[in-house]
This record gives C-alpha cells, sequence and structure tokens, in this order.
C-alpha cells in the first residue's frame, strides 16, 4: 500500500481524459488487497496505524474539497492496516491530495490541454522523486522528460529500476543518488590541497 515513486498525481489530456478515467477505475477495483507475501496480491496493508489513519484523513480531505471519489475510499476488513486503491477525478492543484505527499494508495486525476500546461502544473509541487511520460510522440517524450524537474523520469513504463540508473529526487524529494556512479560520490572524500609556488612563470 506504500511506494515512494507512486504515481499519486497524474495529469490527463482532456481529449482522452474520460476513457483513461474509465480504465484506472476499472483496473483499480480488480486490485487484490492482502497479505503482500501471497503472489497473488497486488497491494499491501500501511505500515502502522498512524500512516493509515493519515491515508483516510487525506480521503476526507479530498471529499471535503469537491474532488469526486471514484473508487475505494475506505478500509478493508477488521483487522490490519489495509486501505482501498481509492481515485479521484477532479482535482485541483490546490487541493490537498495533490499538494501533500500521501505516502498511501491515493490518486487524483486532473486534465490539461497543452503540453506547456502540463510541464508547468507537474512542476508545481515541492517534491521530485520522479514522473511519468506517456506518449507516442518523440518529441513530446523529449520536451516533457527534460522539462520536469524529478530524479527520474519513466517514457510509456513505470518504476522500472536497474543498478546502473541513478535513483534520487528533486526539491523535497531529497539529495544524492542511489545506484550507478553517481552512489559512489556519497562514499568519497573530496581533499583540496592549495599550495602557491611564488618563483613560478604564473605567480
Amino acid at each position: 500500500g506504500e511506494i515512494c515513486v507512486a504515481s499519486s498525481r497524474v495529469y490527463v489530456q482532456e481529449g482522452i481524459y474520460d476513457k483513461i478515467v474509465e480504465k484506472l477505475v476499472e483496473k483499480a477495483k480488480a486490485l487484490v488487497v492482502g497479505d503482500p507475501f501471497d503472489p497473488q496480491v497486488n497491494q499491501g496493508p500501511q505500515t502502522d496505524k498512524k500512516q493509515f489513519e493519515k491515508i483516510l484523513s487525506y480521503i476526507e480531505h479530498g471529499k471535503r474539497e469537491g474532488a469526486t471519489l471514484l473508487t475505494g475510499g475506505k478500509h478493508i476488513g477488521q483487522k490490519g492496516y489495509y486501505i482501498q486503491p481509492t481515485i479521484f477525478a477532479d482535482v485541483k492543484d490546490d487541493m490537498i491530495i495533490a499538494k501533500n505527499e500521501i505516502f498511501g494508495p491515493v490518486m487524483s486525476l486532473m486534465k490539461f490541454k497543452t503540453m506547456e500546461e502540463g510541464i508547468k502544473r507537474a512542476n508545481n509541487t515541492n517534491y521530485g522523486l520522479a514522473a511519468g511520460v506517456i506518449t507516442k510522440d518523440l518529441n513530446v517524450a523529449n520536451t516533457v522528460s527534460r522539462s520536469v524537474r524529478a530524479g527520474v523520469v519513466w517514457i510509456n513504463c513505470y518504476t522500472v529500476f536497474d543498478m546502473d540508473c541513478p535513483y534520487g529526487g528533486y526539491k523535497m524529494s531529497g539529495f544524492g543518488r542511489d545506484y550507478g556512479l553517481d552512489a559512489l560520490n556519497q562514499y568519497l572524500q573530496i581533499k583540496s590541497v592549495v599550495t602557491p609556488i611564488h618563483d613560478s612563470p604564473w605567480h
């Protein structure tokens, strides 16, 4: 039920918005929630009661602020900290569920018209760990991936990791990188030694 690179804010071009909403709701309803050690399960529980209650409070904020709850939004069962996969539509950028890092199974769907608008709104956040771009247009893929301020940008895929691919965030999503050669810098010390050479031609 938790992943640091969850695609929690999803901007969908207005022309395909209704179709995407329908497909996402269908997928969410088909997800199996339960024991994470069961290979048939797609989503496990929240880590503890505090986080469980925090996520449920965010869901209530979403409803109060006027977002449309399409599916989920409730806890599951009487034992454990399980929450239904939850999707909100009609989300505005200034709503709490769009601004804050929920760290739970809650997705906010928002419409956009132009690529420039999508980029601007995607960057309007304090966080920047990961992003994804879904497109058939290579120019769009290149422009958006270079313009979005996130440490990892996946194109036509999501949560694909490799030990050679540096992983880390921008802004409040942290600093430094794991994986790849860049990760080695965290284990190195750099020393500057400055020595004047008084009779040199460069003095």
